[in-house]
């Protein structure tokens, strides 16, 4: 797989900027996340990054599996879902997929062969000879799906993939995405944030055409807000003693202890946990309750934004 480069990106539309300068990296086999509120510019990146919309300023490099950078129109190596992908619903799903197969270069023969694969992909291999005009929302997602696979992109780029579809559709799609992140790269953006921490490992955030947060999820999550450990012991003379200990520890920030509870917040999850556990085995506290709390993309994302 290949890794994307982004430097100095803009987008200008007169006096406004839609896109400020934005500078990123979309690691080789690895699912991105682009995120933020309406109007911060995700579309119009994700138009930049794909083609249909040429850049005030800044490049787009691809840089393949041989270090080799390619620089320009970049098309080829992308496959792109909008939001609401189009069709023509007079056709079959597979001669759609055979039709946008033959479009990307493919022989009749090379579009019939991943036409069926790709139905079988995403779990139409049995709608393939309906007409898409009669598909379900969800159904067509994964058509559109399909099709942005089928010339084995080194990178998918999806708009909102799952924002207009039922739970059941929604559902459907998420599971698909999960099994696509083997295969190739994937950037997309979402408002569904519950979505994005379930099948991202980067995350990058914007406001206002400019990132405000990116890195890898799990980094961010543990660096953005203080980590909170809840801990209950019996009502056992070494437990309670224990117990009172805990807020003089280094890495504690805040303490409140009440009795068998203790309420503590941390400053490095990794150390925090590792020792409290430690120290409950070597000295047999008898645990009621042991919580390690983890923060939701939600809490980062709404910090992040100023909300």
């Amino acid at each position: 797989m290949s890794q994307f480069v982004i430097t100095e990106l803009s987008k200008e539309y007169g006096s406004h900027k839609a896109v400020n300068a934005v500078n990123f990296n979309i690691p080789s086999g690895r699912c991105t996340a682009l995120l933020g509120p309406n109007g911060a510019g995700k579309t119009t990146t994700l138009h930049m990054l794909t083609g249909i919309t040429k850049p005030s300023s800044g490049s787009v490099v691809m840089i393949d599996k041989t270090d080799k950078k390619h620089q320009g129109d970049l098309r080829r190596w992308i496959g792109f879902m909008p939001q609401s992908p189009s069709f023509h619903h007079w056709m079959t799903g597979k001669e759609w997929l055979q039709l946008m197969a033959q479009l990307t270069g493919s022989s009749k023969r090379q579009a019939r062969i991943a036409a069926d694969e790709w139905l079988e992909i995403v779990g139409l291999e049995d709608a393939g000879q309906r007409s898409i005009g009669g598909y379900s929302g969800g159904m067509k997602q994964r058509l559109g799906l399909a099709q942005a696979m089928i010339a084995q992109p080194e990178l998918l780029v999806l708009d909102e993939p799952v924002s207009a579809l039922d739970p059941i559709g929604r559902r459907e799609v998420m599971a698909l995405l999960q099994s696509l992140k083997r295969r190739t790269t994937i950037l997309f953006s979402t408002h569904v944030l519950h979505d994005a921490e379930d099948l991202c490992d980067e995350l990058i955030i914007l406001k206002q055409g400019s990132i405000l947060m990116q890195g890898q999820w799990d980094t961010l999550r543990k660096q953005s807000i203080d980590p909170l450990f809840s801990i209950e012991v019996e009502q056992h003379p070494t437990a309670l003693l224990w117990l009172q200990q805990l807020g003089e520890l280094p890495f504690v920030k805040a303490a409140e202890i009440r009795f068998t509870r203790a309420e503590l917040t941390v400053r490095d999850y990794d150390e925090a946990r590792d020792y409290l556990l430690r120290q409950m085995y070597e000295q047999q506290i008898p645990l009621v309750r042991f919580e390690a709390g983890v923060n939701t993309l939600e809490q980062l994302f709404l910090k992040a934004v100023g909300s």
